[in-house]
């Protein structure tokens, strides 16, 4: 019965007349975004940061969390039409859903990822509702230690689940914290790592890093890419599914809805995870694994599905417990933190209204998805045509402005310039920015709840692992680290062994 007085608050907030408006304006700009190709969610949140300064808190996370379930949505239409992933959980739908779209049936692709998003997105949201109170009510029972040995578990796994060479994402995740650690330490008065500039005592501004480093950095390394797209615009056909599409369909979306709804809780997971774990179980499960690839309406309906329930089942860690999963959620602590909220479970007991407005916004802005996707498959098309060149000024510009509107300061715009320059070098050594940007925002959340955990405890360092529930999070962590050791050193010995 709680639950129902709780989503009623949160209908009544969601469907107030600004927050309606704002969650129209983000899944719109989030489908917009994931359309066009060089974009996405990470960028955009971080550019769009400095506007949510002017916000209602509510409004403000309302339109953020659209744009980032909003993307995947976008992110199909661009797979499917030019065999480019706009979102980058929608590589895998470029493999059948572009195949399907040669064969003339782009319409049928679409359509079945926009209803599989649907479900999807609706199924997390009533999960999110339903998981959200009682594991709020265990987390506070959480103390210094517990959040400590937390958000080192949510680092260990970013690095376990992280794309690419795994020495570099423990690199970028040391480089995170230590520039998370610049500025004056709030304890003993002094400055750390400010190299003698004032402008750097308050440490660094968040909306400087993430900007710099997945909005300029995206704009450097797209200016790379150029030439034309062959959109398949004149070929979308009809955009409902038949109903041979829909019975080869509604399996996969079923099976997608639940991976995605499990791998977006884990810390490092999200809706890229989800999408690659669908599209390999459903191939694992095909009678005829060969026509992945070519055409299976299944390649396209799994991974659709799991990207959006993996989207939106990764606000359960950053709502619950205040630990981001992701770069987007970490953005989302950014975000949070502005409007001085503490994520974290307190949440929900201080701004009940703000808590529960954002799940059921969730579900009103699926619903507008749908509708805004399936008539406006053709002015997406075109507006795939519109060449980058045109696009990048204003992107930069917007982005120098926003950054000099936080603080009037011209030192954070050739900052935020510095890190495009850095994030650009990153790109270029496959060094992926997302470990770095949660290392910076659980850095100094994690300093602070290690320093309180020794003070309660008097210097006794043991109290990390007497504590039942920090210890079984430690060895959560350890388990992590031993899972991604165990194939290197099982190829290792196979290799001495065939050299003996």
């Amino acid at each position: 019965m709680e639950l129902f007085s709780n989503l009623s608050l949160g209908l009544s907030t969601a469907l107030s007349f600004t927050n309606l408006g704002y969650c129209f304006l983000g899944v719109l700009l989030g489908t917009l975004i994931g359309v066009l190709p060089g974009l996405g969610p990470v960028a955009t949140i971080a550019m769009l940061l400095p506007v949510t300064y002017g916000l209602p808190p509510d409004a403000a996370l309302i339109m953020l969390a659209g744009i980032y379930y909003g993307a995947q949505y976008g992110g199909s239409t661009t797979a499917i039409l030019v065999n480019l992933p706009g979102e980058s959980s929608s590589v895998v739908t470029c493999l059948d859903g572009y195949a399907m779209a040669r064969q003339g049936r782009a319409g049928a692709a679409l359509g079945i990822a926009a209803l599989g998003s649907f479900f999807a997105g609706t199924v997390a949201t009533l999960i999110i509702a339903a998981a959200a109170a009682p594991l709020a009510e265990f987390a506070l029972k959480f103390g210094p230690a517990e959040y400590f040995s937390l958000m080192l578990l949510g680092l260990v796994a970013a690095v376990v689940l992280a794309q690419g060479d795994v020495f570099k994402a423990v690199a970028m995740v040391i480089l995170g914290l230590v520039l998370g650690l610049v500025g004056v330490d709030v304890n003993s008065g002094l400055e750390r790592f400010t190299f003698g500039l004032p402008e750097l005592a308050d440490g660094i501004n968040f909306v400087v890093l993430s900007m710099g480093l997945f909005g300029i950095a995206e704009i450097i390394a797209n200016l790379e890419h150029s030439g034309a797209r062959d959109v398949f615009a004149h070929k979308i056909g009809k955009l409902w599914p038949n109903r041979q599409d829909m019975r080869q369909a509604w399996k996969p979306v079923l099976r997608g809805t639940a991976l995605g709804s499990i791998l977006g809780i884990l810390p490092g997971g999200g809706a890229v995870l989800s999408s690659f774990s669908s599209y390999t179980l459903e191939k694992r499960l095909a009678g005829d694994p060969s026509r992945f690839g070519k055409g299976a309406i299944e390649g396209v309906a799994g991974p659709e599905a799991a990207n959006n329930a993996g989207a939106q089942t990764s606000f359960i860690p950053l709502l619950v417990m205040g630990l981001p999963s992701n770069a987007v959620m970490a953005l989302m602590v950014g975000a949070m933190m502005i409007h001085g909220i503490v994520p974290g479970p307190q949440v929900m007991e201080e701004r009940p209204a703000l808590f529960w407005g954002l799940i059921v916004s969730m579900w009103i802005g699926n619903l507008f998805l749908v509708l805004l996707n399936m008539p406006l498959i053709g002015l997406w098309a075109r507006l795939l045509k519109v060449p980058y060149r045109l696009l990048y000024p204003i992107i930069l510009l917007f982005c120098c402005v926003g950054v000099y509107s936080v603080n009037n300061s011209a030192f954070e715009v050739g900052l935020t310039l510095f890190f495009g320059v850095v994030g650009y070098l990153f790109i270029k050594l496959k060094c992926e920015p997302a470990p770095l940007l949660l290392g910076f925002v659980l850095g100094p959340m994690m300093e602070e709840n290690l320093r309180r955990a020794m003070l309660l405890s008097r210097g006794d360092a043991s109290v990390f692992f007497t504590r039942p529930i920090s210890l079984c999070l430690l060895l959560f962590a350890i388990a992590l680290i031993l899972l991604l050791a165990w194939p290197k050193a099982r190829e290792t010995r196979e290799a001495a062994f065939q050299e003996s």
